[in-house]
């Protein structure tokens, strides 16, 4: 059993957690798809729980499981198996696709009441390895209750460090004079990618490997110091190596609002200040990281820094105290270094480290490039130094080590990405803002060199190919090609349900993330690929097909293989050695750039793709489908360009200076063009969709680039916190809605350290009016009812519209079409609500019901993999039917724009 450790007294509330399981499964499912389906599947626990039941699944034999038990140790480490199971031979035809389930696993908490009586605390849940976890009242047939809608929280899956307990507000109040029990119910899902593959440790049998701890807090409104989540840059000869300093805070209870920051004994800190954000807030259960800008002007020599924060929530006033350790280094040189922990912040607002390693020599004088070094999935390059030590350093240009959000971000994907490249950005800025580094520092627009082993080996390949111009050669090392080809999909449960055009669309929304599809885009770029050949996580096979498929768009392309014999995933000596130290030497000494006479820039999402030689694609003709630009440039006067599915696209003419052009066949000049003339970019724009023709237009009549393409994009904030917007607390399921935003907050503060801010619509409506709403991207949650909501969609901006029915009640609609408001959810992409903003994006989260709410939840894209396009209307059918139960999805067209070619619909 497991008691809370703080509260160990009878004076105290306590919890004991049987170390009892009852087990159901497996089933077979495909990697992620737990985010369509019901956590409970098969089970719907509104209904009492039949434990002599058995359930249709093809992994057993007979074709059905029953409930079977388990045991978990006092620490509550749980070990889930199906030994009777004949793994092996559902291996043997379907791969590691078969040794991917789903199970539901129940155990029974007991709250255990104080006396004299105190207000009923929280559970703190801290859940590893598991996808999601509900609490429940315990059904009784002899006492009248009404089950609830099961509230599902996010487990903490990929084992990240540092992860905070979930707060969960028990479904129903205990008892105050005698102990109460609830269920707890975990959806176990196996994937190869975090639990590996068995045959490994000698065993045909996958073992799911879970660790559940469950603690109690009083609900005091008051508000923590969390320094777990500090983030606080190294100092090097006394100064800091960094712009910015992060203090984690999380509210208990209420809503707090930062009032000031103090320095300790300042006399001791003289020159040494913080600013200090006005206006920062924390909401109920919310944790966040307070960044202070730092303001230095003499070294600092303490070896830790006291620091006092004052906050106030309405009445009331707290203070908290805290002593942050300092680590001071002294400065490197040719034989002496250290990798330096430096900060900048994140998209404006958010405290961010990164390792940095500096050159044998400074750089005066000299044109050099950094080397980005991407981790694999897992790997804390904060606490841990092995990912560091395996790089080699390198005479003048520094290695650049993001942490790419957390140890496993979006795999270096959307906000991985950002943060990878702004990692680049920040440390220029560090080193150019001191006199004593400025020889150190490098051209901010410098090319980068990309290395990275395992997800970090795929994210080279994905930041490469997105952006080939920002990129001097890559280094990737254990790679996957991508999600579906890691493990297959081929046992989703899903398929056997679902249109196969929805599919399609759905599978659209992975394309963006696929990278040999995006392969054309590295023909001119150096590549030296790296695998073991005994690699037991990664199988060799994907390093080779994708030289391969390189190899097929050109052969002649500055592309290697190195497979070492022998090896599995992880060898100390994948980046030291003579083959990688020869290739880095070359393209870093040479640094010169090859242009091929023909090449193909490829792209799906063109908000998160960059340039190809100067070329890039701003629009697509029909979003949801690639777009290729095929350049000819063997003629020395003209460029010959084929277009597909390209509406929008820009020419950088330091890259070009050409004055003639041939676009799908029609001459094109630029002589008696004064447009084209006058600005550095040329801007190619289609006449008419329907025919080939082309003009040359300005900079100030274009859209911006793009901004649609999939949910996912909501991940990557423009300026400051993602904003979460709920219903006024007055208004219907607020209570329900807050839990969802609060959940949500604490989901992309544990997967991505993506700060949030959550107003409620009568502040929103405030700013609007004020004119001082966030830049930043921003999510409504509410009901299609909620005023901010009927107030954004009257402005018909996209295909969703509010209208009324023949009752007289609000009813959310597409094209026209109700939808189904008894148990669906709607999430979709829309334009920012300031018109004059073209880069924020918002995304509904809609529904009617708690049910629709948690469909909704689940299927934010927290993680790779999910498929969710633009929009999609999901319903109750995908309890148990997955993917299959959506009833409509799509991509927008150009401008937001309905996209019949990208679209399915079960209701229009």
């Amino acid at each position: 059993m497991a008691l809370d450790q703080v509260h160990l007294g009878h004076s105290f509330w306590r919890v004991r957690v049987s170390t009892d399981w009852n087990v159901l499964g497996p089933f077979p499912i495909h990697a992620r798809e737990q985010h369509y389906l019901s956590p409970a599947f098969p089970l719907d626990l509104t209904k009492p729980v039949d434990y002599s039941q058995s359930w249709p699944s093809s992994y057993a034999d007979g074709g059905r499981v029953f409930w079977s038990s388990a045991q978990s140790d006092d620490q509550g480490n749980l070990n889930i198996s199906f030994p009777y199971i004949r793994w092996a031979s559902l291996r043997s035809t379907e791969g590691w696709a078969a040794l991917q389930h789903h199970a539901v696993l129940k155990t029974r908490l007991t709250i255990y009441p104080p006396n004299p009586p105190r207000p009923a605390p929280n559970l703190l849940i801290q859940l590893v390895q598991g996808s999601h976890f509900a609490v429940l009242p315990v059904h009784d047939d002899n006492v009248s209750i009404s089950m609830p809608t099961p509230t599902w929280y996010q487990g903490n899956i990929y084992d990240l460090n540092h992860a905070l307990p979930q707060p969960v507000e028990l479904p129903i109040p205990p008892f105050s004079d005698r102990p109460t029990n609830y269920d707890l119910y975990i959806s176990g899902d196996y994937e190869i990618r975090l639990f590996g593959d068995p045959r490994v440790k000698g065993s045909e049998m996958p073992v799911q490997k879970l660790k559940l701890t469950v603690g109690l807090e009083d609900r005091l409104e008051t508000v923590v110091h969390e320094a777990d989540q500090d983030v606080i840059c190294d100092f090097v000869n006394g100064f800091a190596f960094g712009r910015t300093i992060g203090l984690g805070l999380r509210s208990v209870s209420g809503w707090w609002t930062v009032q000031g920051v103090k320095i300790l004994h300042p006399t001791e800190a003289s020159n040494f200040s913080f600013n200090a954000p006005v206006g920062f807030r924390i909401a109920p259960s919310q944790t966040r990281i307070l960044p202070l800008n730092i303001v230095q002007v003499t070294p600092l020599l303490l070896s830790e820094l006291g620091i006092s924060i004052t906050l106030r929530s309405g009445e009331l006033s707290h203070e908290i105290f805290m002593s942050l350790p300092i680590r001071h280094l002294h400065s490197w040189d040719e034989i002496n270094y250290n990798p330096i922990q430096a900060t900048y912040n994140y998209v404006f607002s958010m405290p961010t480290p990164f390792i940095a390693i500096p050159p044998q020599f400074d750089n005066t004088g000299k044109n050099v490039s950094p080397i980005l070094a991407l981790h694999g999935a897992g790997v804390d390059i904060i606490q841990q130094s092995f990912w560091a030590d395996a790089l080699p350093r390198h005479g003048h240009s520094w290695v650049v080590i993001p942490i790419g959000r957390t140890s496993w971000g979006l795999d270096w994907h959307g906000p991985s990405a950002r943060d990878a490249w702004a990692c680049i950005k920040a440390l220029v800025g560090i080193l150019d803002n001191s006199d004593q580094w400025k020889v150190w520092s490098f051209q901010q627009d410098a090319r980068a060199v990309v290395l990275g082993h395992s997800n970090g080996g795929q994210g080279t390949w994905y930041l490469a190919s997105r952006y080939p111009d920002r990129v001097l050669g890559i280094a990737p090392a254990a790679a996957y090609i991508k999600s579906q080809a890691y493990v297959p999909l081929i046992m989703s449960r899903s398929a056997h349900f679902i249109d196969p055009m929805l599919r399609a669309i759905l599978e659209s929304g992975l394309t963006p993330d696929d990278n040999d599809v995006h392969l054309s885009n590295l023909v001119d770029t150096p590549i030296h690929a790296i695998h073991g050949g005994d690699d037991e996580n990664v199988p060799v096979w994907h390093s080779r097909e994708a030289i391969s498929v390189l190899k097929t768009w050109s052969p002649s392309s500055d592309s290697s293989f190195q497979e070492d014999s022998g090896q599995g995933h992880w060898y100390p000596s994948v980046f030291q050695n003579e083959h990688v130290t020869n290739f880095l030497d070359r393209i870093l000494l040479d640094e010169k750039v090859k242009v091929s006479n023909t090449f193909t820039l490829t792209v799906s999402v063109p908000a998160e793709s960059g340039s190809l030689h100067g070329w890039a694609i701003q629009e697509l003709n029909i979003p949801g489908r690639l777009g290729r630009l095929h350049i000819n440039l063997s003629d020395s006067e003209t460029a010959h360009v084929s277009t597909i599915n390209v509406h929008l696209f820009t020419l950088d003419r330091s890259y070009l200076n050409a004055s003639s052009f041939i676009i799908d066949g029609i001459p094109l000049s630029l002589t008696n063009n004064l447009i084209a003339k006058q600005e550095p970019i040329i801007k190619f724009k289609r006449v008419n969709s329907q025919n080939h023709k082309w003009e040359i237009t300005a900079q100030s009549s274009l859209p911006p680039t793009q901004p649609s393409g999939r949910l996912q994009l909501i991940l990557s904030p423009t300026s400051g916190p993602l904003t979460l917007i709920v219903p006024t607390k007055h208004k219907e399921q607020s209570s329900h809605v807050l839990s969802v935003a609060s959940r949500l907050a604490h989901d992309l503060f544990l997967y991505h350290k993506l700060d949030t801010d959550i107003l409620d619509e009568d502040e929103a409506f405030h700013r609007i009016e004020r004119g001082n709403f966030p830049a930043g991207n921003a999510v409504i949650i509410g009901e299609p009812s909620t005023a901010l909501v009927q107030h954004v969609l009257a402005l018909q901006r996209t295909p969703f519209s509010i209208q009324k029915d023949k009752g007289g009640e609000t009813q959310l609609t597409l094209n026209g079409m109700p939808v189904d408001s008894l148990t669906s959810a709607a999430l979709f992409l829309h334009p920012h609500i300031l018109p004059s903003n073209n880069n924020g994006t918002i995304l509904f989260l809609l529904a009617n019901t708690p049910k629709g709410f948690e469909r909704a939840l689940r299927l934010f894209p927290i993680r790779t993999g999910i498929g969710v396009p633009d929009w999609l209307i999901v319903g109750d059918e995908s309890d148990s039917m997955g993917a299959a139960g959506i009833r409509a999805a799509g991509s927008w067209g150009r401008q937001w724009s309905w996209n019949e070619a990208a679209s399915w619909s079960a209701i229009l």
